[in-house]
Parts: structure tokens; sequence; C-alpha cells
């Protein structure tokens, strides 16, 4: 990268991404209600090129947050209602007889709404693993497979995916793959007493907020572009190995805890993430390089989906972001030499 070498021009470049990152989320910001954690971190999943899932209850405007986003970033939405008799073909399409003036008939390939930018999983973890499984090749390779015909998918793809937590009625646990592709998971906690106070007086009234377009598709991929050029050094990237290492229970930076609760912990796509999310935070923070505070900003929308708990784990009522403080807790930023 040119600007590499053109230390003003990088200083003019990352202040750019940190107006421009602030602009989307203040337009966003005129439609949903407080939350400016979770629209942050799933603006940080979209500049990374990564997929991001959000958990909460019902009625927390998760749907109306994706489709806000679509608008702002004038993107093509596609919405999916997950629901238990959902087929893999709903979603990625599939070839059907056609029959053209001269009476000849050929299969021909009908697209399903999985062929948009911006895909809206509503409610994933309300279909059958095999129906969330027709997600895999769309989130990891941004292409469709049918009948042995690869089709590729329009850039920027981002799947949002939102699920109700695991123990109410009615859903399935996702695939520990799926799971993995998803760059961040999310949590939308409920509102507080003043942030409900401003929903009322948003909703009820005769006002309704419409947000304006702000950014597009092509703005999108260069400015992920420059957030892979984002400088990590080495000892940084040190401490980013060190931290998903000691999520496995078989490792040597691994606590005892991490040993007795933890079956499985993060796969090196997790690694890949928080460096990514860790190159955004510290170029909002005005910085083109990363430090220490950015990885560990990561490392809970990171990790708390990438960690599987061992029965032991589960029986207790561990919960993978209480793991996850308790290794940046110990494990050094910096290791000293003896």
């Amino acid at each position: 990268m040119s600007e590499e070498l053109n230390p003003e021009a990088v200083a003019q470049r990352t202040d750019e991404f940190r107006q421009r990152f602030e602009r989307v989320r203040s337009e966003i910001g005129r439609v949903i209600v407080g939350q400016k954690e979770i629209v942050e971190q799933v603006l940080v999943a979209l500049f990374a090129g990564g997929h991001c899932l959000l958990e909460g209850v019902p009625g927390l405007g998760k749907t109306l947050l994706v489709r806000t986003l679509s608008q702002v970033l004038d993107l093509r939405f596609g919405r999916i209602q997950f629901t238990p008799d959902l087929m893999p073909a709903d979603i990625i399409g599939t070839k059907i007889v056609m029959e053209d003036d001269r009476g000849r008939r050929a299969f021909e390939f009908q697209r399903g709404p999985i062929f948009a930018q911006m895909i809206l999983a509503d409610e994933i973890n309300r279909a059958t693993p095999k129906t969330q499984s027709a997600l895999l090749e769309a989130m990891q390779e941004g292409s469709i497979t049918v009948g042995g015909e690869m089709h590729r998918l329009e850039q920027p793809f981002l799947v949002m995916a939102t699920q109700n937590p695991l123990e109410m009625d009615g859903t399935y646990p996702l695939p520990e793959a799926q799971l993995d592709r998803f760059f961040f998971k999310v949590l939308v906690r409920f509102p507080s007493r003043e942030d409900l106070a401003y929903v009322l007086d948003r909703t009820v009234g005769s006002a309704e907020a419409s947000p304006e377009r702000i950014m597009d598709g092509e703005e999108i991929l260069s400015w992920r572009r420059f957030v892979r050029d984002v400088v990590v050094a080495p000892h940084v990237k040190d401490y980013a190995i060190r931290v998903v290492l000691a999520t496995h229970p078989a490792s040597d930076y691994a606590s005892a805890e991490t040993r007795r609760v933890v079956r499985y912990g993060s796969s090196p796509r997790g690694l890949q993430s928080i460096v990514l999310a860790a190159k955004i935070y510290a170029l909002l923070a005005g910085r083109y390089h990363v430090g220490f505070e950015d990885i560990r900003r990561a490392a809970h929308p990171v990790l708390r989906h990438r960690i599987l708990l061992a029965f032991e784990g589960e029986a207790e009522g561990v919960s993978t972001d209480g793991i996850v403080d308790r290794i940046l807790e110990e494990i050094p930023a910096e290791i000293r030499e003896t």
C-alpha cells in the first residue's frame, strides 16, 4: 500500500474512516434508540468483512437494526424467516424445468433469497441444523453451488442473523461449524428506563424516522482493504495468540478453570477475527497500529460463541464471557524475559 510510505496520507485516511464510521452510526441512531455498543459492534463486523450473530429475546429491535443498516449502506436487502419447516432450497434456490417459446424444456436455476447483499437470517435457531447449514458455503466462500454449478454472490455480502436464547421453546442450537463462521456474537440486552421512555416517544407518535443513505458497497469494500493494512506489531500478535490458546484446555496457557469447564476452545478463525476487529478499534482510536487494549476490546464478541463448554461447565452455568474475563486477567500483555 502506497500510503504506508506517507504518514500524512495515512493519518488523513484514518481520520476519514473515523468520520465515516461515526456518520453511519449516527444515522442508524436516528432509528435505533440506545444500543450504541451493539451498533458499534455490528459496524465493526461489517468493515472487517465478517458476519454477525445477534442474540436477544424478541422485541428488542434486532430486525429493525439490520433493515436500517441496509438502508443506510444502500445494500440490497434480503430477509429469510427461519422456521422448523424451512428447507435448504428455500434459501439458496433450486433448478426447475422451464419451457421456451418453441416448447423445448431445460433446467433453469431460480435464485433464492440468499442472493442479496445484506441477508437478515431472522430467528435462525428456529430452523433445523440441516437448513441452517445451507448458509455455510455462502458465509465462508461468498458463493453458492447448485447441481455442480457455482454462483458467485455480489460483494459486499453480509449475513446478519438473529436468534433467541437457546433456553426458549422451539429453538435448535447452531452447529459449531456455522457458529465459527460468525465474526461476532453480539448480545442485545434489554433497554434501560431512559431508553424505554425514548422508544415510546419515537414509536407511538406520528413522526417516523427515515434513515438516509450514507455509504455504498464500493466504499465499504474500499474501507475493508484499508483496514487490512493497519499495522500489528509482533508482540501484539503474540498476545492475541496467547489469548486464543488460553481458551483450549490442553494448552500450556490454559488455567485450571479452563481445563475443568471447557471442552474445546477457539479455532484459528477466532484469532483472525480478533486481530481484524482490533485493527478497526485502533482506527477508531485514531491509531494506525494495533495495541493491547484493542485485542482486549475485541475478545468478548469474538470468543464468546467459539468456546464450547464441557459437561461440568454447563452443569455449573458457567458463562463463556466469564471465562474470557479471567483469560484477559491472567494472560500478561507482554512476556518478560528472565
